[in-house]
């Protein structure tokens, strides 16, 4: 018969605090990492300017910080002269996706997805989501927005109709 006996419990318990001390490690350092990357994501890549998806960011980014003499420098001469304005809805935010562009020769068709949020309700902020068309076309090899979905629509001196 063997007369050796167990170790004590008190033996085995610093291997377990040591890997549970391990386990929080590094669930606390995945939290951390997890803010960092949240925090530091910003503003959205620049597009480049000689696309159309470009155009849009540029002018959709203008539109909505209400620049309207920057939105204006990616609009055609028609699209300045000839446009109805609607007012607009009053929002607290307005989102502006790129889904696909359809490139050709001399025009473009670059759609989106416009998420507008409210901060008012019954049951708390609600938001409205629809796909909409850019029409792009080239002049002087630059591209230039001949016409917008009506939620970023801007004219020029003119009057808003109701």
């Amino acid at each position: 018969m063997s007369t050796e006996v167990p170790p004590p419990a008190a033996e085995a318990k610093p291997g377990r605090d040591r890997s549970l001390i391990v386990i929080l490690s590094i669930i606390g350092a995945l939290v951390v990492i997890a803010l960092v990357v949240v925090l530091s994501r910003g503003e959205p890549e620049l597009l480049d300017a000689s696309t159309p998806e470009g155009v849009v960011q540029r002018y959709s980014a203008a539109v909505i910080a209400g620049d309207e003499a920057e939105a204006m420098t990616y609009l055609t001469a028609g699209s300045r002269e000839g446009c109805d304005q609607f007012e607009r809805p009053v929002t607290d935010d307005i989102r502006v996706t790129l889904v696909s562009t359809t490139e050709r020769d001399e025009s473009a068709d670059v759609r989106v997805t416009i998420v507008t949020s409210f901060d008012s309700g019954p049951f708390g902020p609600s938001e409205y989501e629809v796909d909409e068309v850019f029409d792009l076309v080239k002049q002087n090899g630059d591209w230039l927005v001949d016409t917008a979905p009506w939620q970023l629509t801007i004219c020029p001196n003119t009057e808003v109709t109701k």
